[in-house]
């Protein structure tokens, strides 16, 4: 029974994500095909439920785009856990790109501060690397809504890991 369950849970998962439309532009973005552009690895389940959708991706810059609808909090204003959760995404996917192959990425500290709120639409978040070692990376988040209003600031530490 447990298994029939985690095999119902696994394809209406797998339903939610590819039925989701997903747009060609977004605040006049690209938005490229999701696969190729990850290498096969897209947002994860987690940033695929909120709608993370990356444009661009390098150890030095990435760019990603989300809506905020289904993100809000009850007050209708874009849920801060969002913020950070699209930050962690960006700030991860380009540390493991410094880190190499035969190396990943591991977090080991976030902070956000929010300054606006987004209350429709999509944000835009634009991650740049601080620092690229060959033990830590840093990377700076900054999040915009369509009006190109900062509406977060976000900075996450990766440890860089050797894979055994």
């Amino acid at each position: 029974m447990r298994e029939a369950t985690q095999h119902a849970r696994d394809s209406t998962r797998r339903k939610k994500l590819t039925k989701t439309s997903i747009p060609t532009e977004v605040n006049g973005l690209s938005i490229p095909d999701q696969e190729t552009i990850t290498h096969g690895i897209g947002p994860g389940n987690l940033g695929a439920k909120m709608g993370i959708l990356f444009v661009e991706v390098s150890a030095e810059r990435s760019v990603a785009v989300m809506p905020v609808a289904d993100n809000e909090q009850p007050y209708g204003l874009l849920h801060g856990g969002a913020y950070c959760v699209l930050g962690e995404s960006l700030g991860s996917v380009s540390a493991a790109i410094h880190a190499g192959e035969n190396n990943y990425a591991v977090g080991i500290d976030i902070n956000a501060t929010h300054t606006a709120s987004a209350t429709s639409g999509w944000v835009t978040a634009e991650c740049r690397a601080i620092h690229l070692g060959g033990s830590l990376t840093v990377h700076e988040i900054v999040i915009t809504n369509e009006a190109g209003r900062r509406c977060s600031t976000v900075r996450i530490t990766n440890m860089i890991r050797t894979r055994r």
